[in-house]
């Protein structure tokens, strides 16, 4: 019998509340559904809103008290290079929404490419350097 589990939320870390909702709110336009500050800090639940039940949280990158500093440089060492983490996107209009991403001054890594494993994607890096891949729906 399968299980009933839906994907509710993923976490990509951000560096700068203000930069990452301009990226996710007006460049890729997703709802804000939650924007919370603690002890200086802030934790932005972002999602398209055709899909309500799927968000993004972009939280601050090791606000784990149980992590040391030498751990937490080499963390935002790995966010600001791009290596860190990463997530897939999809569109039926991968065009326009490269098109549109290029005109917000977001950092370009990859223009629209038929890729040799049967898919069309483009990818940027956010912000605080995570990368987005966007692949193009069939």
């Amino acid at each position: 019998m399968a299980m009933d589990i839906t994907i509710h939320a993923a976490f990509l870390p951000q560096t700068d509340p203000d930069a990452a909702l301009a990226f996710y709110r007006d460049a890729l336009g997703f709802e804000v559904r939650n924007d919370v500050g603690y002890a200086g800090m802030r934790w932005i639940t972002v999602g398209p809103v055709k899909q309500p039940e799927t968000s993004i949280v972009l939280h601050p990158p090791a606000a784990d008290p149980g992590i040391s500093e030498d751990e937490r440089r080499t963390i935002l060492e790995l966010i600001a290079k791009g290596t860190y983490t990463a997530i897939t996107l999809a569109t039926e209009d991968l065009d326009g929404v490269f098109d549109r991403l290029q005109a917000s001054g977001a950092d370009v890594v990859q223009e629209p490419t038929e890729q040799p494993y049967g898919i069309r994607d483009c990818a940027f890096r956010d912000p605080a350097g995570n990368l987005i891949r966007i692949n193009q729906l069939r």
